[in-house]
């Protein structure tokens, strides 16, 4: 076997093992202990994290991150990936920030010039525009993490109407819109899924709670439970209204589309959702007709009135 194919798959190898003797890898890739020694020592200049330890039961381990085998991009693929990362700066806040910024210090100064000339030209002609937010999302790599590990979370969230309250949630998954981070959790203070924004999420930490068993729940197919105290929402929305109620994530379950572009809402809700409601509709204006429940129209009443109050006299 060539040297350059040996090393390729011995770096693929050890990055799968994690742990191994030399003489495992010499018999493996019929090769002498002295040759891998030299292979493990290029790997390592190479930045493959290995650890040697000595004693009976010594070895090799590979510490920290594994490392990758070298992939080839064109051109073309090189300039995609960039830009994905590079439009992630918009953020302040991202479950892996330092790693993105990792990727691409890598992937622009490992680049022949004339293809960073490219790139450093291109990005003067396009951009992925996010609104700056001033609140962190502190916890987004804690609670990614829950989500993928099926775990449940102490945490501390501040919201307009109830303040700070402890809540122990279970995040099902993350999304970014609008330049907020959200999370949609199993909430077993309120017994049912509600979404968190996570920039108002002020501490979170590992929970002793036995979790759910949410891992048939995906992002691409999120199906909601019934509240477990619900009311009947119906609303009419015209093509405008439709537009933007698709352009939230958390609504989308709930949206019917007619062919002309038009929509309806018909589902049942959470009661103490009311007040967040009561803002979203508002915020569609003439593009939402509301039909029920008579408490959200009341509630929406109730705070126009208050607006109103502001700006007379």
């Amino acid at each position: 076997m060539p040297k350059s194919k040996r090393l390729m798959e011995l770096m693929m190898t050890v990055n799968r093992k994690r742990r191994f003797k030399v003489q495992e890898l010499a018999d493996e890739f019929g090769v002498s202990t002295r040759t891998i020694l030299r292979d493990l020592q290029e790997l390592s200049e190479l930045g493959v994290p290995l650890y040697s330890e000595v004693g009976p039961h010594g070895g090799y381990q590979v510490v920290r991150e594994r490392v990758l085998p070298p992939i080839a991009f064109t051109e073309g693929e090189a300039a995609a990936m960039f830009f994905a990362v590079h439009a992630l700066r918009h953020y302040s806040s991202l479950p892996f920030d330092a790693e993105s910024a990792s990727a691409l210090s890598k992937f622009y100064l490992h680049m022949p010039g004339d293809v960073r000339d490219r790139i450093d030209g291109m990005k003067e002609r396009v951009d992925f525009i996010t609104p700056a937010r001033r609140s962190d999302a502190l916890f987004l790599a804690a609670l990614l993490d829950a989500a993928v590990k099926q775990k449940v979370l102490a945490v501390l969230y501040e919201s307009k109407e109830e303040g700070t309250t402890s809540r122990r949630i279970q995040p099902v998954f993350l999304y970014a819109h609008n330049g907020f981070w959200y999370c949609t959790a199993y909430c077993f203070l309120r017994q049912g899924y509600r979404l968190f924004r996570c920039d108002r999420i002020r501490d979170a930490a590992d929970d002793p709670t036995e979790p759910l068993k949410l891992s048939h729940i995906r992002l691409s197919r999120h199906e909601a439970e019934s509240p477990v105290d619900a009311v009947r929402l119906r609303a009419e929305l015209t093509r405008i209204g439709t537009q933007r109620c698709e352009a939230e994530l958390w609504l989308s379950p709930m949206l019917h589309v007619r062919e002309d572009g038009t929509g309806t809402i018909d589902t049942d809700v959470n009661r103490g959702d009311i007040p967040f409601y009561t803002d979203f509709f508002i915020s569609l204006g003439d593009e939402v007709k509301l039909t029920e429940p008579a408490e959200l129209k009341e509630s929406i009443r109730r705070r126009l009135i208050e607006l109103l109050k502001k700006y007379q006299g």
